[in-house]
């Protein structure tokens, strides 16, 4: 009788009811329906699938932290060590690598003015600033920093009687100085970590720029290894035999050699230019050390912050889809014991 009941009710309404039925649960809505739905009735397979790919990419980011602490590990002693090679230079040719450059660009580059000589009041009259960046990104803003860095000392040796140039090893600070500062780029190398770096392909890199650009000061910015979350924007100065032998003509403390250091059948010019090359390959050989260190060291820390960031976002993607599988099940429920009910009335 209540069967009956039923299907004479349902002839009564058949008008009613539209010829294409509404699914109560869909695994997939339609776009145009899934504004209509609401935030309660979002499909569970679509947060499925977010959560798959958000596992997807923390165990990508826990990967690559992995790598980087290795990698950090297997440079950082060498870097260590690579500091002694620029330290001799110090007494004789002046200019330790130190932060005192980056500290007046870093105002510069903030509009301020602090006019300043640099390397213990050397005028020079044609600068180079060799810019040490990496190859890859995923790496913090040190990319950002030494390319900051680089555009205030432009702003700094550049003047009505100077010239200033670019080299720029590596790919990222090529690819942000060519926006606004592509002819004064002289030279681009790129894919130094290809292969373990070591002197003599360093050395290799010094002779090459030594070869294709004429300067009066190197200006080598790099960030210097610090801690694992720490890193130090660094500029060191090498200057030019010609400036070498003229400080040291004119009585300055810069090249001051005595008669007995020039052996051989040398010149005090030719020994100022075997020093000056030297220096450089020593100082470019540290500063691309300390940079490769803090590139790996800063990767460390954003992967760290990404895998984070991916478990949190788990955390409240997997709370989204109890709560939708609990109201798809509490829907579920109320339409069968309505169902009941009505068949009991």
């Amino acid at each position: 009788m209540a069967m009956a009941a039923f299907r004479r009710e349902g002839r009564r309404f058949a008008p009613l009811i539209t010829p294409r039925p509404i699914a109560a649960v869909r695994s997939s809505p339609i776009p145009g329906e899934q504004a209509l739905l609401g935030v309660r009735s979002i499909s569970t397979q679509i947060v499925r699938n977010r959560m798959k790919s958000v596992k997807n990419i923390q165990k990508i980011t826990k990967a690559m932290k992995m790598v980087a602490a290795s990698k950090l590990r297997a440079v950082q002693t060498r870097a260590e060590n690579s500091r002694g090679l620029w330290q001799p230079f110090t007494a004789l040719l002046g200019d330790a690598p130190n932060s005192r450059l980056v500290e007046i660009a870093s105002l510069i580059s903030g509009g301020l003015l602090w006019p300043v000589h640099t390397h213990m009041g050397v005028d020079v009259k044609k600068n180079v600033i060799v810019t040490v960046s990496s190859d890859k990104g995923l790496c913090g803003g040190i990319n950002s920093t030494s390319v900051k860095i680089s555009r205030a000392l432009y702003k700094l040796t550049s003047g009505p009687e100077k010239e200033t140039k670019y080299v720029i090893l590596g790919e990222k600070a090529k690819a942000q100085l060519t926006r606004d500062s592509k002819k004064h780029i002289e030279l681009c190398i790129t894919e130094l970590q290809k292969n373990p770096l070591n002197y003599t392909q360093v050395s290799v890199l010094a002779d090459e720029i030594l070869k294709n650009v004429e300067y009066d000061a190197l200006r080598v910015v790099f960030n210097k290894f610090q801690s694992v979350v720490s890193f130090a924007p660094t500029t060191s100065t090498v200057l030019s035999p010609e400036i070498l032998e003229r400080e040291s003509e004119a009585g300055g403390k810069v090249g001051d050699l005595d008669s007995y250091e020039i052996e051989g059948g040398e010149t005090k010019a030719e020994v100022l230019q075997n020093l000056s090359e030297f220096q450089f390959s020593c100082v470019l050989f540290n500063g691309v050390l300390e940079n490769a260190c803090s590139e790996q060291g800063a990767r460390m820390s954003a992967m760290d912050s990404s895998s984070r960031n991916a478990g949190e976002m788990l955390d409240r993607l997997t709370l989204t889809y109890n709560r939708t599988r609990q109201a798809a099940i509490t829907t579920e429920l109320t339409e069968i014991i309505s169902g009941a009910s009505a068949l009991e009335g």
